[in-house]
């Protein structure tokens, strides 16, 4: 098994200390995925701007999560899936939509559907599509805005579900009920 260095504040390149700072006021805590991140802090900036900017795009909560989660479970992340369960509880999402995307199961509302599909096929033919995707995704009401959104929302998971994988980064203990495996 492979692991990476969880930091804390105190064990942190110094570079690193304010954004751990920032993670705790923010969460109450330092999640052990910024813990890691923290070993290279133009890593740790880099998913948190782009997390910060994910969430400013046209997507609402439940798209946002349609996103992310299907990335997350795509890319079988153990402490993603779990942590992003807990959020979309915070942010309200129905937990129809997050049981559907943890298990692998055509989301109910079609809009959802389709960006749940556009997503999984921007990650699973990395990036390549034919015109028919983008058609179908459009016709479900979606534009070029959004798939461009999509991408941005997977240099965020890439960041954080690859550094999962390597770090083995154990589930913050706010998240272990919502634990995961694929």
């Amino acid at each position: 098994m492979t692991t990476l260095q969880i930091h804390n504040i105190e064990t942190a390149p110094e570079e690193s200390k304010g954004l751990l700072e920032n993670s705790q006021k923010a969460y109450g805590m330092i999640p052990g995925l910024h813990g890691v991140l923290a070993g290279s802090p133009q890593t740790l900036t880099a998913y948190q701007t782009l997390h910060e900017l994910f969430t400013k795009t046209s997507f609402n909560e439940d798209e946002l999560t349609v996103v992310w989660q299907a990335i997350n479970v795509e890319h079988a992340c153990h402490y993603c899936v779990p942590a992003h369960t807990g959020i979309a509880k915070m942010m309200k999402v129905d937990d129809t939509i997050t049981e559907a995307l943890r298990n692998e199961t055509p989301l109910e509302d079609s809009k959802l559907e389709a960006l749940r599909t556009m997503t999984l096929t921007i990650v699973r033919n990395r990036g390549h599509v034919s015109q028919e995707d983008l058609n179908a995704f459009y016709a479900a009401g979606y534009g070029e805005q959004q798939v461009l959104e999509i991408i941005l929302g997977l240099s965020q998971k890439v960041i954080s579900n690859y550094t999962n994988h390597i770090a083995n980064t154990p589930v913050d203990a706010p998240f272990q009920p919502f634990a995961w495996k694929k």
